[in-house]
């Protein structure tokens, strides 16, 4: 599987220039101050690089909006455990996950309102939910019973880490097929960020203090003690930051390895991918490792609450646009965004230009 893996990633291309010039000037060319939606207008730009077309479409504004069967895009929340919360790294035990799924297969989350709004399809998947007996409405991508608790023992074997980046990969395929035009990552694990933390930690080669949060509502004694925790397993394992699958091994989580996998799969078959905060920042610092021109299908949506995906967005390079303070989980950062990007949309196809207007274009002085 690792050698279909590299032969995957051969098919990931640079950015387009030529398509991105083709944009900006499309920009510069509609009636308003140059830059003047600022990184809506960039995201449209890298967009255009990626596809290697000025002709941007995130699959909402041309669409029949009366019809459910338009929908042309989709987030996938892939679920997953973690044994490590056996060492009080999360203020929820670990049969939240199971009940978040179960209500994420019914549409009644807060991610599946929001989505529902954003007119985006909302795919729970379980990569690995503990004890975890399937249900209907959930897709079943199952690597394993939860991964082990990474402060006394590696996360998983290698082969479940690149069967998980399969599966990831498998989505966006999946997506490609129905004609998808922009894939939202969302998750579902408790306790992933810890894991999360020590991908991070270790790929940009952080102490853990720079990237630990307080998740979804740590006090700082618990603070303290996931950190202390990050470190263990860092040092207990020493994952390879030259190796993103060795990281994913040791220190990682089924549901992280295969949106790392979403991330690339995107970038394969030419569909934009949103990422969401800290879980989703650390798989696509795993993507952009195992091929960098992956980081172009990306775009930025919130800057989370935690640290270290600030630190991994900067290194990805994305700038994000929204800074609210999220910290919900579930890809609702991600959702959040798609409005955003239509509404960039609308102005990239439809305003008016200078042209139309009689003005004369604006130059920088």
């Amino acid at each position: 599987m690792e050698k279909e893996l590299k032969r995957l990633l051969s098919l990931i291309r640079p950015a387009n220039e030529a398509a991105k010039k083709a944009a900006r000037d499309k920009w510069n060319n509609i009636a308003h101050p140059l830059n003047g939606l600022g990184e809506l207008e960039n995201i449209i730009v890298d967009v255009a690089g990626f596809l290697e077309t000025p002709e941007v479409d995130f699959g909402n504004l041309f669409c029949d909006t009366s019809k459910e069967s338009e929908l042309r895009r989709v987030i996938y929340i892939l679920c997953a455990d973690h044994k490590v919360v056996a060492q009080g790294v999360s203020q929820s035990p670990s049969e939240v996950t199971t009940n978040v799924a179960l209500n994420l297969a019914i549409k009644r989350t807060c991610a599946c309102k929001m989505a529902e709004q954003a007119r985006c399809e909302v795919v729970p998947v379980d990569m690995g939910i503990l004890d975890f007996q399937g249900f209907l409405g959930v897709r079943d991508l199952r690597i394993g019973n939860g991964t082990g608790d990474i402060s006394i023992e590696p996360a998983m074997e290698r082969a479940q880490a690149i069967k998980a980046i399969h599966a990831g990969i498998s989505l966006a395929f999946e997506a490609k097929e129905r004609g998808m035009k922009l894939i939202a990552t969302g998750e579902m694990g408790i306790g992933n960020t810890t894991p999360s933390a020590a991908i991070i930690s270790c790929l940009l080669g952080l102490e853990p203090e720079l990237t630990v949060g307080k998740g979804a509502g740590l006090s700082n004694e618990g603070l303290a003690r996931k950190t202390e925790v990050v470190k263990k397993a860092l040092l207990l394992h020493s994952p390879d930051p030259e190796d993103p699958i060795d990281v994913l091994t040791k220190v990682g989580g089924f549901e992280i390895a295969g949106m790392c996998g979403l991330f690339l799969g995107g970038a394969i078959t030419k569909i934009p991918v949103v990422i969401d905060g800290m879980i989703s920042a650390a798989a696509a610092l795993c993507s952009k490792k195992l091929a960098k021109d992956s980081v172009n299908a990306m775009i930025a949506s919130h800057v989370s609450e935690e640290p270290g995906a600030i630190l991994a967005l900067e290194h990805l390079g994305k700038k994000a646009v929204i800074r609210g303070g999220f910290h919900l989980g579930e890809g609702t950062g991600a959702l959040a965004m798609l409005p955003l990007l239509d509404l960039a949309q609308a102005v990239y196809q439809r305003a008016y230009t200078f042209d139309d207007c009689g003005i004369e274009a604006y130059k920088p002085l």
